[in-house]
């Protein structure tokens, strides 16, 4: 494909919807556009797939707080680090079902559950398989975030119905040694080929405003779009600065760069759910508004995302209502 010229705003060609293979200089042609030509393309690319007016609404649950081994410099959950989490064990089956309903009551279609562990393992594992069972006899879809698995963990979690698994990259490989310390970016997509393999779905994106530059998140966005096929799921995820974690002062993120990456991020992966997940709390209405229109088409609902705030759910019906967005 011929680099994209500064002003160019044709539809994107059924070829370019399925590309799995963007050179650099392209996605830094696509985030150089004049803003409203980006967001052009990028509704356009949008309204190809999917219905431009519905989002997906997804809930979020820590069902196993902090202690985390993993030194990831956002993480208040992590060992490493002196913020104020107290750790708490694993949830019981009971609880974690009785979220679940309260979340499909409130709308939500996905119910998230995320553990603090490297990996998991032993006893738990087996609690983790039946909050999958459970959940999904509630009428939910499911999704877990774990760590690190093995093939028996993915074969296992398979056989038990687990729909989505959440595994992200969080920035580019060049940045990465930056972020985390602990595990390799070899190691994530390791996880990744082997949840591929067992027939689950990805669900997988990236972290945003951690002293990146633009050039990492050119390449974040160009290992995901590699992935065959793209991950069902994007979640865009803007930093929360906890204090206590390294990146607790980190300056904000350009909020036009954020909504740059989400349009970038559909163009790339046409047929993907863009998520606007952690960070949501600290942006306006029209911020979000913006990044609807950028392509975001799915978001976490609930008061929180594992340990960080998140909008109350009365507000996103509010601003659903302002939009004339529907839930899906």
């Amino acid at each position: 494909m011929t680099k994209l010229a500064a002003g160019e705003t044709g539809r994107a060609s059924p070829q370019e919807a399925l590309r799995h293979q963007w050179e650099t200089a392209e996605i830094e042609g696509l985030f150089a556009l004049p803003f409203n030509d980006l967001i052009y393309r990028a509704q356009q690319v949008h309204r190809q797939h999917f219905d431009p007016n519905e989002v997906q609404v997804s809930t979020l649950l820590s069902i196993k707080t902090g202690g985390c081994p993993e030194d990831c410099g956002y993480c208040p959950q992590s060992v490493h680090h002196h913020a104020d989490v107290e750790p708490e064990s694993l949830m019981a089956v009971d609880s974690v079902v009785e979220a679940a309903r309260a979340a499909r009551e409130a709308g939500a279609s996905r119910f998230c559950m995320g553990a603090a562990w490297r990996n998991p393992g032993g006893r738990h594992f087996e609690r983790v398989l039946e909050m999958v069972r459970r959940v999904r006899e509630e009428g939910l879809e499911t999704c877990m975030t774990l760590g690190m698995l093995d093939e028996e963990q993915t074969r296992r979690l398979k056989e038990a119905g687990l729909d989505y698994y959440n595994h992200n990259l969080d920035t580019s490989p060049e940045f990465y040694g930056e972020i985390i310390s602990t595990r390799t970016y070899q190691d994530r997509l390791d996880t990744l080929r082997r949840v591929r393999e067992a027939g689950i779905r990805v669900c997988c994106g990236g972290i945003v405003g951690m002293g990146e530059t633009r050039a990492d998140r050119v390449s974040l966005l160009q290992q995901l779009a590699a992935q065959r096929p793209h991950p069902e799921s994007v979640p865009v995820n803007l930093l929360v600065r906890v204090e206590g974690t390294p990146l607790a002062q980190q300056p904000e993120l350009d909020p036009f760069e954020f909504v740059r990456t989400i349009a970038v991020a559909r163009i790339l992966m046409p047929r993907s759910q863009v998520r606007l997940s952690a960070g949501r709390e600290q942006m306006s209405d029209e911020l979000q508004a913006l990044c609807f229109l950028a392509g975001a088409n799915s978001i976490f609902y609930g008061e929180k995302l594992l340990t960080t705030p998140n909008p109350e759910a009365g507000h996103d019906r509010q601003l659903f209502r302002r939009l004339g967005l529907r839930p899906a």
